[in-house]
């Protein structure tokens, strides 16, 4: 029998084919087993009607046996043939074929529906690549925000640092201090000012 599972073919027939080929050699077998036996029948009649016949009915069932034998093995080289002409020419499917169910739906599109589905297809297109970006603004600002934060800790924590060091040198207000620094950064940078155009 043959191992090729042929599902498309099942699809179409409603059985497998190596199902209804093994239908039929069992239907063949059991016809086959049935002659036999009545060919067994008959001959054990016509032996019954010769005296003093030497063959025993054993004989008979040996002989009908081997002769079933060597009938089985011709039914079977014939029937394997068989089965390969029926499984390729008469229950395949050939592979440019397709079951009316697998054929795609033929619908007739105008030059002016294409046009119309282009445009639609263009639209949702530029929608998504809205809504895209909508998304992502959010996500870039946060990304933002989580900059500034880095940079504002850091800006207090020198604050932080700084106003430590004008604690560790006796001065208490921290606001005094650093507006006497501002005025004394100002002072020395007019007096580099004022040195620049005096060198020139």
């Amino acid at each position: 029998m043959s191992v090729n599972p042929m599902t498309y073919e099942a699809q179409f027939f409603g059985f497998m084919p190596q199902t209804c080929m093994l239908r039929i050699y069992i239907a063949f077998q059991d016809y086959l087993f049935e002659v036999m036996q009545a060919v067994e029948q008959v001959i054990l009649k016509k032996l019954d009607g010769i005296p003093d016949c030497d063959i025993s009915p054993v004989q008979i069932r040996k002989c009908t046996e081997k002769f079933l034998c060597f009938m089985k093995g011709h039914f079977d080289n014939l029937f394997s043939k068989m089965e390969q002409l029926f499984l390729q020419l008469i229950l395949r499917i050939p592979s440019n074929i397709l079951l009316p169910e697998d054929k795609c739906k033929e619908i007739p599109y105008s030059e002016e529906d294409f046009q119309r589905l282009q445009k639609d297809f263009e639209q949702l297109q530029e929608k998504y690549k809205t809504e895209l970006c909508i998304k992502q603004a959010p996500l870039a600002e946060l990304e933002e925000q989580k900059i500034v934060q880095a940079k504002l800790k850091q800006t207090l924590t020198f604050f932080d640092e700084l106003q430590n060091v004008v604690r560790d040198h006796g001065t208490s207000d921290f606001r005094e201090s650093l507006v006497s620094l501002v005025q004394n950064s100002r002072k020395l940078q007019n007096i580099r000012d004022s040195v620049e155009k005096e060198s020139k």
